[in-house]
Protein backbone atom coordinates (compact mmCIF):
# COMPACT_ATOMS: atom_id res chain seq x y z
CA UNK A 1 0.00 0.00 0.00
CA UNK A 2 1.17 3.51 -0.74
CA UNK A 3 2.19 6.43 1.22
CA UNK A 4 -0.34 9.65 1.10
CA UNK A 5 -1.47 9.24 -2.63
CA UNK A 6 -2.74 12.93 -4.07
CA UNK A 7 -5.53 11.85 -6.97
CA UNK A 8 -7.27 12.97 -9.36
CA UNK A 9 -9.63 11.03 -12.11
CA UNK A 10 -12.28 12.81 -13.13
CA UNK A 11 -10.30 15.22 -15.53
CA UNK A 12 -11.70 16.74 -19.62
CA UNK A 13 -10.17 17.81 -22.46
CA UNK A 14 -10.84 20.23 -25.15
CA UNK A 15 -12.34 17.50 -27.32
CA UNK A 16 -15.66 17.42 -25.05
CA UNK A 17 -16.06 21.29 -26.91
CA UNK A 18 -16.43 23.11 -23.69
CA UNK A 19 -13.30 22.81 -21.91
CA UNK A 20 -10.44 24.11 -22.79
CA UNK A 21 -6.67 24.15 -22.60
CA UNK A 22 -4.32 21.67 -24.08
CA UNK A 23 -3.91 18.24 -22.65
CA UNK A 24 -0.16 18.81 -21.84
CA UNK A 25 -0.94 21.46 -19.98
CA UNK A 26 -3.64 19.53 -17.48
CA UNK A 27 -0.17 17.21 -16.64
CA UNK A 28 2.15 19.72 -16.21
CA UNK A 29 -0.55 21.34 -13.83
CA UNK A 30 -1.21 17.71 -12.00
CA UNK A 31 2.49 17.76 -12.01
CA UNK A 32 3.42 21.04 -10.49
CA UNK A 33 0.52 20.42 -7.95
CA UNK A 34 2.37 17.19 -6.60
CA UNK A 35 -0.52 14.74 -8.24
CA UNK A 36 0.78 11.35 -8.03
CA UNK A 37 -2.48 10.01 -10.33
CA UNK A 38 -4.24 11.80 -13.15
CA UNK A 39 -6.92 10.27 -14.71
CA UNK A 40 -8.40 12.28 -17.77
CA UNK A 41 -12.33 10.80 -18.41
CA UNK A 42 -13.77 12.71 -21.21
CA UNK A 43 -16.82 12.53 -22.07
CA UNK A 44 -18.11 9.52 -23.71
CA UNK A 45 -19.56 9.55 -27.31
CA UNK A 46 -23.56 8.11 -27.31
CA UNK A 47 -24.94 6.36 -30.36
CA UNK A 48 -28.38 8.37 -31.42
CA UNK A 49 -27.47 11.47 -28.65
CA UNK A 50 -25.46 14.22 -29.96
CA UNK A 51 -25.56 17.54 -27.49
CA UNK A 52 -22.25 18.93 -28.26
CA UNK A 53 -21.18 18.40 -25.42
CA UNK A 54 -19.29 15.33 -25.75
CA UNK A 55 -15.81 13.85 -28.01
CA UNK A 56 -17.59 12.79 -30.96
CA UNK A 57 -16.84 9.11 -31.88
CA UNK A 58 -14.66 10.49 -35.05
CA UNK A 59 -12.11 11.86 -32.16
CA UNK A 60 -11.99 8.04 -29.98
CA UNK A 61 -9.20 6.74 -30.88
CA UNK A 62 -7.64 10.00 -31.32
CA UNK A 63 -8.13 10.74 -27.65
CA UNK A 64 -7.26 7.57 -26.23
CA UNK A 65 -4.07 7.56 -28.12
CA UNK A 66 -2.72 11.39 -27.10
CA UNK A 67 -3.54 10.25 -23.47
CA UNK A 68 -1.60 7.07 -23.78
CA UNK A 69 1.08 9.35 -25.61
CA UNK A 70 1.09 11.28 -22.78
CA UNK A 71 1.42 8.50 -20.04
CA UNK A 72 4.24 7.65 -21.59
CA UNK A 73 6.14 10.69 -22.03
CA UNK A 74 5.42 11.55 -18.21
CA UNK A 75 5.42 7.94 -17.20
CA UNK A 76 8.86 8.72 -14.14
CA UNK A 77 6.93 12.27 -13.23
CA UNK A 78 3.03 11.10 -12.72
CA UNK A 79 1.33 8.01 -13.33
CA UNK A 80 -1.71 9.07 -15.95
CA UNK A 81 -4.99 6.92 -16.58
CA UNK A 82 -6.96 6.37 -19.39
CA UNK A 83 -11.00 6.78 -18.84
CA UNK A 84 -14.22 8.10 -19.47
CA UNK A 85 -16.93 9.60 -18.51
CA UNK A 86 -20.53 7.81 -19.60
CA UNK A 87 -23.94 9.36 -19.66
CA UNK A 88 -26.41 6.64 -18.51
CA UNK A 89 -29.49 7.62 -20.09
CA UNK A 90 -32.79 4.55 -20.22
CA UNK A 91 -32.78 3.43 -23.63
CA UNK A 92 -30.50 2.35 -26.30
CA UNK A 93 -27.70 4.79 -25.89
CA UNK A 94 -24.34 3.13 -24.89
CA UNK A 95 -21.63 2.20 -27.17
CA UNK A 96 -20.39 -1.18 -27.12
CA UNK A 97 -16.90 0.73 -28.42
CA UNK A 98 -17.12 2.73 -25.15
CA UNK A 99 -18.21 0.46 -22.24
CA UNK A 100 -15.85 -2.12 -23.89
CA UNK A 101 -12.82 0.53 -24.61
CA UNK A 102 -9.24 -0.92 -23.50
CA UNK A 103 -9.48 2.02 -20.63
CA UNK A 104 -8.40 2.11 -16.81
CA UNK A 105 -12.07 2.94 -15.26
CA UNK A 106 -15.56 4.42 -16.37
CA UNK A 107 -17.19 7.08 -14.45
CA UNK A 108 -21.20 6.13 -14.90
CA UNK A 109 -23.14 10.05 -14.72
CA UNK A 110 -26.69 11.19 -14.78
CA UNK A 111 -27.11 14.27 -16.69
CA UNK A 112 -30.35 14.11 -17.92
CA UNK A 113 -33.82 12.93 -17.33
CA UNK A 114 -35.46 11.92 -20.59
CA UNK A 115 -33.87 14.81 -22.50
CA UNK A 116 -33.34 17.37 -20.03
CA UNK A 117 -30.26 18.11 -19.24
CA UNK A 118 -31.13 19.41 -15.81
CA UNK A 119 -27.23 20.70 -14.58
CA UNK A 120 -26.78 22.86 -17.75
CA UNK A 121 -27.58 26.98 -17.25
CA UNK A 122 -29.57 27.14 -20.30
CA UNK A 123 -32.54 24.34 -18.87
CA UNK A 124 -32.96 25.93 -15.52
CA UNK A 125 -36.23 27.02 -15.75
CA UNK A 126 -37.44 23.37 -16.15
CA UNK A 127 -36.88 23.09 -12.61
CA UNK A 128 -40.36 25.55 -11.84
CA UNK A 129 -42.39 23.27 -13.56
CA UNK A 130 -41.59 20.27 -11.61
CA UNK A 131 -42.29 19.07 -8.30
CA UNK A 132 -38.84 19.03 -6.78
CA UNK A 133 -39.12 15.68 -4.91
CA UNK A 134 -40.51 14.11 -8.18
CA UNK A 135 -37.46 15.23 -9.66
CA UNK A 136 -35.00 13.78 -6.82
CA UNK A 137 -36.90 10.82 -7.13
CA UNK A 138 -36.57 10.17 -10.54
CA UNK A 139 -33.06 11.02 -10.59
CA UNK A 140 -32.03 8.56 -7.49
CA UNK A 141 -33.91 5.95 -9.81
CA UNK A 142 -31.62 6.79 -12.61
CA UNK A 143 -28.82 6.33 -10.59
CA UNK A 144 -29.83 2.68 -9.49
CA UNK A 145 -30.69 1.95 -13.07
CA UNK A 146 -26.96 3.29 -14.08
CA UNK A 147 -25.59 0.89 -11.01
CA UNK A 148 -27.39 -1.91 -12.33
CA UNK A 149 -26.39 -1.90 -15.59
CA UNK A 150 -22.79 -3.31 -14.52
CA UNK A 151 -20.62 -1.50 -17.16
CA UNK A 152 -19.31 1.47 -14.49
CA UNK A 153 -16.58 1.71 -12.14
CA UNK A 154 -17.25 5.11 -10.86
CA UNK A 155 -20.53 7.17 -10.03
CA UNK A 156 -19.75 10.15 -11.20
CA UNK A 157 -21.03 13.41 -9.00
CA UNK A 158 -23.50 11.85 -6.72
CA UNK A 159 -25.93 14.17 -6.02
CA UNK A 160 -25.02 16.33 -9.29
CA UNK A 161 -29.41 17.35 -9.27
CA UNK A 162 -28.38 19.91 -6.38
CA UNK A 163 -25.85 22.01 -8.67
CA UNK A 164 -28.45 25.07 -8.72
CA UNK A 165 -29.53 24.73 -4.95
CA UNK A 166 -32.75 22.91 -5.75
CA UNK A 167 -33.04 21.05 -2.91
CA UNK A 168 -35.73 18.41 -2.26
CA UNK A 169 -38.09 18.85 0.67
CA UNK A 170 -38.34 14.94 1.59
CA UNK A 171 -35.61 13.43 3.78
CA UNK A 172 -32.03 12.74 1.39
CA UNK A 173 -30.54 10.13 2.93
CA UNK A 174 -34.45 8.50 2.35
CA UNK A 175 -34.29 9.64 -1.26
CA UNK A 176 -30.53 8.44 -1.95
CA UNK A 177 -30.53 5.22 -0.09
CA UNK A 178 -31.93 2.28 -2.44
CA UNK A 179 -29.38 4.08 -5.12
CA UNK A 180 -26.30 3.62 -2.69
CA UNK A 181 -27.36 0.22 -1.75
CA UNK A 182 -27.36 -0.50 -6.29
CA UNK A 183 -23.91 0.93 -5.76
CA UNK A 184 -22.81 -0.92 -3.50
CA UNK A 185 -23.90 -4.71 -4.94
CA UNK A 186 -22.08 -3.50 -8.11
CA UNK A 187 -19.08 -2.92 -5.90
CA UNK A 188 -18.69 0.92 -7.77
CA UNK A 189 -16.92 3.72 -6.00
CA UNK A 190 -18.04 6.94 -5.53
CA UNK A 191 -16.00 9.92 -6.05
CA UNK A 192 -15.52 13.14 -4.31
CA UNK A 193 -15.92 15.76 -6.71
CA UNK A 194 -15.40 18.96 -6.05
CA UNK A 195 -16.84 20.82 -8.63
CA UNK A 196 -19.82 21.64 -6.82
CA UNK A 197 -17.93 24.41 -4.64
CA UNK A 198 -17.51 26.29 -7.91
CA UNK A 199 -20.76 25.94 -8.48
CA UNK A 200 -24.29 27.50 -6.96
CA UNK A 201 -24.97 25.07 -4.84
CA UNK A 202 -20.90 25.33 -2.81
CA UNK A 203 -20.86 22.14 -2.32
CA UNK A 204 -18.45 19.00 -2.99
CA UNK A 205 -20.65 15.91 -4.72
CA UNK A 206 -21.82 13.87 -2.16
CA UNK A 207 -23.09 16.19 0.74
CA UNK A 208 -21.42 15.19 3.80
CA UNK A 209 -24.39 13.32 4.99
CA UNK A 210 -24.78 11.31 2.09
CA UNK A 211 -21.15 10.45 2.20
CA UNK A 212 -21.24 9.46 5.92
CA UNK A 213 -24.01 6.85 4.67
CA UNK A 214 -21.78 5.78 2.07
CA UNK A 215 -19.00 5.35 4.80
CA UNK A 216 -21.66 3.23 6.47
CA UNK A 217 -22.17 0.67 3.81
CA UNK A 218 -18.55 0.45 3.34
CA UNK A 219 -18.67 1.91 -0.52
CA UNK A 220 -15.24 2.77 -1.47
CA UNK A 221 -14.10 6.28 -2.53
CA UNK A 222 -12.04 8.44 -4.83
CA UNK A 223 -11.37 11.99 -5.87
CA UNK A 224 -11.94 14.33 -8.72
CA UNK A 225 -12.45 17.56 -9.64
CA UNK A 226 -13.73 17.85 -12.76
CA UNK A 227 -11.86 20.23 -14.37
CA UNK A 228 -12.67 21.85 -17.16
CA UNK A 229 -9.95 23.93 -17.58
CA UNK A 230 -6.28 23.93 -16.42
CA UNK A 231 -7.02 26.15 -13.70
CA UNK A 232 -9.46 23.95 -12.00
CA UNK A 233 -6.92 20.70 -11.89
CA UNK A 234 -6.98 19.88 -8.02
CA UNK A 235 -8.88 22.78 -7.32
CA UNK A 236 -10.41 22.09 -3.00
CA UNK A 237 -8.37 18.48 -2.72
CA UNK A 238 -7.32 19.78 0.61
CA UNK A 239 -11.20 20.23 1.57
CA UNK A 240 -12.47 17.43 0.07
CA UNK A 241 -10.08 14.76 1.42
CA UNK A 242 -10.57 16.23 5.04
CA UNK A 243 -13.98 15.85 4.41
CA UNK A 244 -13.68 13.21 3.77
CA UNK A 245 -11.18 11.62 6.60
CA UNK A 246 -13.49 13.99 9.06
CA UNK A 247 -16.22 10.92 7.91
CA UNK A 248 -13.71 8.14 8.52
CA UNK A 249 -12.65 7.49 5.57
CA UNK A 250 -8.82 6.53 5.01
CA UNK A 251 -8.15 5.26 1.51
CA UNK A 252 -9.06 5.77 -1.73
CA UNK A 253 -9.59 4.02 -5.16
CA UNK A 254 -7.30 4.26 -8.25
CA UNK A 255 -7.52 1.89 -11.89
CA UNK A 256 -5.76 0.04 -13.46
CA UNK A 257 -7.40 -1.77 -16.46
CA UNK A 258 -10.48 -1.86 -14.60
CA UNK A 259 -8.97 -3.26 -11.40
CA UNK A 260 -9.01 -1.39 -8.35
CA UNK A 261 -5.68 -0.11 -6.41
CA UNK A 262 -6.35 1.06 -2.59
CA UNK A 263 -4.22 3.83 -1.40
CA UNK A 264 -3.61 5.36 1.73
CA UNK A 265 -4.71 9.39 1.00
Amino acid sequence: MDNKIRIDLHNHTYLCNHAEGEMEEYILKAIELGIDIFGFSEHAPMKNFEDGYRLVLDKQDFYQNAVLDLKEKYKNKIEILLGYEVDFIEGDYLLDGIVNAPVDYLIGSVHYLDSWGFDNPEFIGEYEKRDIDTIWEEYFKAMQSMARSGHFDIVGHFDLMKVFNFLPKKNMKELCFEALKEIKKAKMVIELNSSGLRKDVKEQYPSMEILQLAYELNIPITFGSDAHKVEQIGMFYDKITDIAKKVGYQNCISFKKREKISHIF
